[in-house]
């Protein structure tokens, strides 16, 4: 049971570096991403090819965060160009072609086999601990990190400004500054939280594949935002909480639970999530934390 428990808070700590970095994309800036997904396989196989050829993992972890970063500062150029709506369908557009390279690339991604052997951070690092225990650390310490990082940027000059772009572009355009510099370089640096929640999510399980990289990815951290709440930080850990007692929990109990399979399971799982939103875009339509303070 502890180990169950375990598992569960760390992939709660790795989503939840990606909620945090989706309120910075779309919560504060207005920002929509849904290749999300693109960013998190970029900093998972970065990080797993570069463990394997033998750099050290804590060298590794943040140069696969600033390789996701790099990935997507492309990407991030388009939303001088295109409206938000053309940009989101762009940002998916991302995550597949991401997908589809790490897929046919067999020389160096694995293909569809993955990449198996990924070094754990207990081995990497040397500790005779368990992996879960030392991937809790690690990668409390990193949210933790992130979470101090955003708390700092929304609440400095750059934060307000970053807001005053998501409620009117225009007006901030009066102003006379240029909203294109802030946007490009907030997509930029959450693309690097998310790099970096893929490689932790990396030598965690210790194997990775084209199919763990899916769209429904970026939905599941969609969810958890608005169940938190757009625009604020808290809301962005205890959505990530909420939705992974939802999607991950099941995942450890016997697929013959009351009766249903496993495939029933994940549908009753998908059930629960879709109607919890309803509820909470009947009663609370901003998000648990939504109609407060961004802190």
């Amino acid at each position: 049971m502890e180990a169950y428990l375990l598992t569960l808070i760390v992939y709660a700590l790795i989503y939840t570096l990606m909620t945090l970095a989706l309120n910075l994309q779309f919560g504060f800036t207005g920002l929509i991403n849904f290749g999300l997904v693109g960013s998190f396989a970029i900093g998972a196989y970065a990080s797993a090819l570069m463990s394997n050829a033998g750099l050290p993992v804590l060298l590794a972890l943040p140069l696969a965060a600033f390789i996701s970063a790099i990935g997507s500062w492309p990407i991030g150029l388009l939303s001088l160009r295109l409206r938000v709506e053309y940009f989101a369908i762009a940002t998916l557009g991302f995550a597949e072609t991401i997908r589809l390279v790490v897929n046919q690339e067999q020389w160096l991604t694995g293909g569809a086999q993955g990449i198996a052997g990924i070094p754990s951070l207990s081995q990497a690092l040397g500790i005779s601990a368990t992996n879960g225990t030392v991937s809790f650390i690690v990668t409390l310490v990193a949210m933790l990190a992130v979470v101090l990082i955003c708390l700092r940027l929304v609440h400095s000059p750059f934060g307000r400004m970053l807001r005053a772009i998501r409620d009117d572009e225009d007006a901030v355009r009066a102003l006379g500054k240029s909203p294109a510099r802030f946007k490009v370089k907030v997509f930029v640096l959450s693309s690097a939280y998310v790099g970096l929640s893929g490689a932790l999510y990396a030598h965690f399980i210790t194997y990775i594949s084209p199919g763990q990289f899916t769209a429904l990815i970026t939905f599941y951290i969609w969810v958890a935002m608005v169940l938190g709440g757009a625009g604020s930080i808290i809301g962005s850990l205890i959505g990530t909480f909420l939705l992974l007692l939802f999607i991950e929990a099941p995942q450890f109990l016997p697929g013959s639970l009351f009766g249903l399979s496993a495939t029933q399971l994940a549908s009753l799982r998908l059930g629960v999530i879709g109607l919890a939103l309803i509820l909470l875009m009947r009663f609370k339509p901003e998000g648990i934390f939504g109609n407060r303070d961004p802190s």
